[in-house]
C-alpha cells in the first residue's frame, strides 16, 4: 500500500570516504521504514543511493524510484522497487521527484546532489513551495555549504524576506523528526490558506 508521506531523498551514487555516510544512509531507511515515509529517490543501486533505498525495502518500507532512461544501465537500477518511474532526461525527473515529495533530505553527496538541494530552496526562497528541506550535515559534511551561505547573507546577497529555509540535522535519527515537524506544520499551512479560500 502507498504511505500518505513521502520523503525524497538526495544523495551520492557513491559511498564517500568516510564510513559514517553509509551509515547515516542505512539508519535513515530503517527510520523512514518505522514511520511509514515512503521513499522518493533517484532510482538507482549504487553508493548512499542504493543503500537507502534497500534499507527501506528491507525493513518492510515503500520506495518510488524515478530515472532517467539514459541512466538505467550507469546507476544499475534497482529492480525490486515498489515503483519506478522512467523519465526522458533529467529537468524531468526533478519534477516527477518534487511532485512525488512531501519533503527533501540531502545526505552527503556531490555535484547533483548539490544542485538538487539548491533548486528546492531556490524555488522555497520564491515562495513556490514550503515543502520541509532537511540538510543531514554528516561528520559536518556540508559545513562548507553553511559556511558559503553566511558569507552570501553578511554579503547582503541572501537578503531579510529572501533567506533560505532549512533545518540542519547533525545525526541521520534528527531526520525523520524533524520532517514529521516540519510536514505538520507545512499541512497546517496549506489547510489554512484552503479555509482562507473558502471563507
Amino acid at each position: 500500500m502507498k504511505p500518505n508521506r513521502n520523503l525524497c531523498v538526495y544523495c551520492g551514487s557513491g559511498p564517500g570516504v568516510n564510513p559514517a555516510y553509509m551509515q547515516a544512509a542505512r539508519t535513515l531507511g530503517e527510520e523512514m521504514a518505522k514511520a511509514g515515509i515512503g521513499l522518493v529517490y533517484g532510482g538507482g543501486g549504487l553508493g548512499l543511493m542504493g543503500e537507502t533505498a534497500r534499507t527501506v525495502l528491507k525493513h518492510g518500507g515503500y520506495v518510488t524510484g524515478i530515472i532517467p532512461e539514459f541512466l538505467i544501465r550507469r546507476e544499475m537500477m534497482l529492480d525490486d522497487i515498489n515503483e519506478l518511474i522512467v523519465t526522458t532526461n533529467m529537468h524531468e525527473r526533478k519534477m516527477a521527484m518534487f511532485k512525488a515529495s512531501d519533503g527533501f533530505v540531502a545526505l552527503p553527496g556531490g555535484i547533483g546532489t548539490l544542485e538538487e538541494l539548491v533548486e528546492v530552496s531556490t524555488w522555497a526562497q520564491l515562495d513556490q513551495h514550503r515543502k520541509p528541506i532537511i540538510l543531514a550535515n554528516i561528520n559536518d559534511y556540508w559545513r562548507p555549504l553553511l559556511d558559503l551561505m553566511e558569507h552570501m547573507r553578511a554579503e547582503q546577497f541572501i537578503r531579510v524576506g529572501l533567506d533560505v529555509h532549512f533545518t540542519v540535522a547533525g545525526i541521520a535519527q534528527e531526520i525523520v523528526p524533524a520532517f514529521e515537524r516540519r510536514h505538520r506544520l507545512h499541512k497546517g499551512d496549506i489547510e489554512g490558506a484552503k479555509i482562507d479560500k473558502m471563507g
